[in-house]
């Protein structure tokens, strides 16, 4: 029976490793540090699995318990701050418009200026806009990995984007082309 139960964790942790990196790469960059923060999640899973009411999708209860890993790790080393990265953003946009030769570097640097503001928002408002704009949940999804009501997490992301794109134009307006709204990405529900 054990064994049983082996094999069909490890089909779970197989079908959802690469999510759960990825978000959990968004809260650290060091690669070591991400993995044995994975290990962490995958072992709490592994306990608590008989708690799983499936009332939710799997992969939303997993980010609930991934979200929290992560802000409790990250708070317990309180000289550090909670790093939100993204990486990708750089390589998405990269392609496309290669005959500006500034298009690559202008790339970069508003990489470089969201992932500051981002990092700066308080807690709250970094937890969302990762769930919603980085990994591309559903306002439901945010909901009920955040164990929030479904206004919350509107007002709360509204907010959050509000701050993102006051900041991103009181510190970094030559990034932003004219007649551009910045969010970290997108904006629809």
């Amino acid at each position: 029976m054990l064994q049983g139960s082996e094999s069909a964790f490890a089909a779970l942790v197989d079908r959802y490793k690469d999510r759960l990196f990825r978000l959990l790469g968004r809260y650290c960059r060091d690669a070591i540090e991400c993995e044995d923060l994975a290990q962490d999640v995958f072992l709490k899973v592994f306990r608590k699995l008989h708690t799983f009411n499936h009332e939710s999708q799997f992969y939303t209860w997993l980010y609930r318990i991934a979200v929290n890993a992560a802000t409790d790790h990250l708070s317990r080393a309180s000289h550090r701050r909670l790093r939100l990265v993204d990486d990708d953003a750089v390589l998405d946009r990269g392609s496309g418009d290669d005959e500006n030769p500034a298009n690559p570097l202008m790339t970069a640097e508003l990489a470089t200026a969201t992932r500051a503001i981002v990092d700066s928002l308080p807690e709250k408002f970094r937890t969302i806009l990762v769930l919603r704009e980085f990994e591309n949940l559903s306002y439901t999804e945010i909901a009920q990995v955040l164990q929030i009501q479904l206004g919350t997490v509107e007002s709360r992301l509204f907010r959050a984007r509000q701050r993102f794109k006051e900041a991103i134009e009181r510190l970094h307006p030559e990034l932003l082309p004219a007649g551009f709204t910045p969010t970290p990405r997108g904006g629809t529900r």
